[in-house]
């Protein structure tokens, strides 16, 4: 993890391998490098393999390679979000084999490599090359890739990949090429993105995690399946399946344009996108004239007239989408819902039942547990799958009987905002649909509903000018380094996700509880220094939340109010309150958020923390 480039040609390609990087930067990343075949321009096979690595940005690594006259036709990219070993030069990719003893000299780095994933069997490896005779510059599991390519190297760069890939567990991209064959790159996959670049001219071909990388080079795009292994040499390419048989996969055009990473008039990414949500529910909503199974699909008739229940899979803040929508499936549609984190899900015992819809929720399709949970349904004979998703090329729409793209475009920053609330809209026309085809939506509500949603780009709009008010209770936060978020009902997992957003991006250490749980234990922690943030809504909970609050503020506590306009909640000592521009009934979750993300967003500037790759964290999670 994070992000791979990989190309042939006969140009210098180390400009686009490193501009490729730049666009993936958006994941999320602890170090990148590049390697290159040194004799890959002159057509010879002569000359070694070379490689630039850093710990800093990408654009650092750019002046580095231009520094060190870093230059091949041939050659890999990679960042890394680090898993085995630390953040390092050392442990940063490319890797290269090294060999001890009598090959010393003749075996190392002939072999050039770069992965995303977890190889878990990386230790035993270790141990059997070491035996060998290998030394360990990292403390990595790619490192270990590179050494056993190496070892099964008999002048078939393609066939000691291929064996390789036999004796590895766990989930792997990656791009490899080798010292003796200057013109060819060898990719292969199971459990991590990969996909295979077509190029036009000087005879290229490439491989990228992400379509993105490969924005304004190529938009000829075929996606590898599990278990391919693909062949790139200049002009040609092969690709096999995993019982080791050549196979064509689909050519697919593939817009992927980098002028959406623009950030325009923003200070950083996150801003940008939540300013963009009006739009992105827009698109997403775009050309919905009325609730019809067929929004999510052909079959979507017979499967909603199949099911009976309604399972949830999901991480991280689509997680939390999930948990709201469970409020809206169970009171709007009538049927029973259950929300798991997928990475619970896949490893632990459950009751299958083929009369459920299991339902996928997941920003780039390609979340690795999430993945593996909608697979371990399946195996458990539930065949009833749709997804919620932001990329329809995406292993995940593959993969699902039914899909809902929502549109929110590209979202650069690691801390998610209109990917949630477009996967709110999404999942709110689930909702609308499975109520349908269970006699449970009149039309009056059907038009009801679709007035509301409709009005939601402007109703968000309202929203967003109220940022300077938030940015006033960003100064205080920023001083705090723990803060309790309340909610009730519909409105607690929305607390949930306003917490996640504080923490991802601020530092700060933040919790989120059901209002009515405060007596149950975190009350205990409610002193003056604890700011207790409150998203209350004039709902049915609204007095059962307000005598939650006096039970803040008999403590000490100071409350941070996000109040309807018509809930009577007025600013006092130790109560500050902010005036949401309406009631939005059933659909209050997605516009009760954005407050949230902006005061996460603000904090998090007053802190002068790096607001778009928060540390630790990245935007495609792709491994366990």
């Amino acid at each position: 993890m994070c992000g791979i480039v990989g190309a042939v040609s006969t140009r210098n390609i180390v400009p686009i391998l490193v501009q490729g990087l730049q666009r993936l930067e958006y994941r999320g990343y602890d170090s990148c490098g590049v390697a290159v075949h040194a004799a890959s321009l002159g057509g010879g096979a002569s000359g070694g393999l070379r490689r630039s690595r850093s710990t800093a940005r990408v654009a650092e690594l750019m002046e580095q390679v231009s520094a060190e006259m870093l230059e091949g036709g041939t050659g890999i990219a990679h960042t890394r979000w680090a898993t085995h070993g630390a953040p390092a030069v050392h442990n940063a990719h490319p890797h290269f084999s090294h060999g001890t003893g009598a090959d010393a000299g003749a075996r190392a780095g002939r072999v050039a490599l770069v992965h995303n994933g977890i190889i878990e069997n990386h230790e035993e490896l270790r141990a059997a090359l070491q035996a060998r005779g290998y030394a360990f510059a990292s403390q990595t599991d790619t490192e270990v890739i590179a050494h056993l390519v190496d070892s099964l190297y008999d002048g078939d760069l393609f066939e000691a990949v291929k064996a390789a890939v036999g004796q590895l567990h766990g989930a792997y991209a990656i791009a490899v090429f080798h010292k003796d064959e200057p013109h060819r790159v060898i990719g292969a996959r199971a459990g991590s993105p990969l996909i295979l670049g077509v190029g036009s001219q000087h005879g290229e071909n490439f491989l990228a995690s992400d379509a993105m990388a490969l924005a304004g080079v190529t938009d000829q795009i075929v996606y590898l399946e599990e278990g391919d292994v693909v062949d790139l040499q200049l002009g040609k390419y092969w690709i096999f399946d995993k019982s080791h048989k050549p196979v064509t996969r689909p050519v697919k055009t593939v817009q992927a344009h980098s002028g959406a990473a623009e950030l325009g008039p923003y200070r950083h990414y996150m801003q940008k996108e939540i300013f963009e949500q009006p739009r992105a529910i827009a698109d997403t909503l775009e050309g919905v004239e009325g609730i019809v199974p067929e929004l999510f699909g052909d079959g979507a008739y017979r499967i909603f007239k199949d099911i009976d229940k309604v399972l949830i899979l999901a991480c991280g803040t689509s997680y939390y989408s999930g948990c709201t929508a469970k409020y809206w499936l169970e009171s709007i549609a009538k049927i029973p819902t259950q929300v798991e984190v997928a990475s619970e899900y896949r490893y632990r015992e459950s009751v299958p039942d083929p009369k459920t819809l299991v339902v996928t929720i997941t920003q780039s399709g390609e979340t690795a547990d999430t993945l593996a949970a909608l697979r371990h349904a399946q195996a458990l004979g539930m065949r009833h799958t749709l997804t919620i998703c932001n990329v329809s090329t995406s292993a995940m729409v593959r993969e699902c009987s039914l899909a809902y793209i929502t549109r929110a475009g590209v979202e650069i920053g690691v801390a998610s905002t209109k990917a949630f609330t477009t996967q709110l809209a999404g999942l709110f026309l689930l909702t609308l649909a499975l109520a349908q085809s269970r006699g449970q939506l009149s039309e009056a509500d059907e038009a009801a509903h679709l007035k509301a949603m409709r009005h939601l780009p402007v109703a968000l709009a309202g929203v967003l000018a109220l940022e300077p008010q938030i940015i006033s209770w960003a100064e205080d936060f920023a001083r705090m380094e723990n803060a309790l978020f309340l909610g009730r009902g519909l409105h607690y997992p929305i607390a949930l996700e306003g917490a996640l957003k504080l923490k991802e991006v601020t530092y700060i250490h933040a919790e989120a509880y059901p209002a009515g749980e405060l007596k149950h234990g975190p009350l205990a922690l409610v002193t003056s220094a604890m700011p207790v943030v409150t998203v209350a809504p004039n709902d049915t909970l609204l007095e059962k939340l307000k005598s939650n609050m006096q039970e803040v503020r008999a403590r000490g506590g100071v409350l941070y109010v996000l109040a309807d306009a018509d809930t009577r909640i007025e600013s006092s000592e130790g109560i500050h309150v902010i005036r949401m521009p309406e009631h939005y009934g059933a659909l209050s979750p997605l516009l009760h958020v954005v407050p949230l993300q902006l005061l996460a967003y603000h904090t998090a500037c007053a802190r002068g923390t790096d607001v778009d790759k928060p540390r630790n964290l990245a935007k495609s999670v792709t491994v366990e």
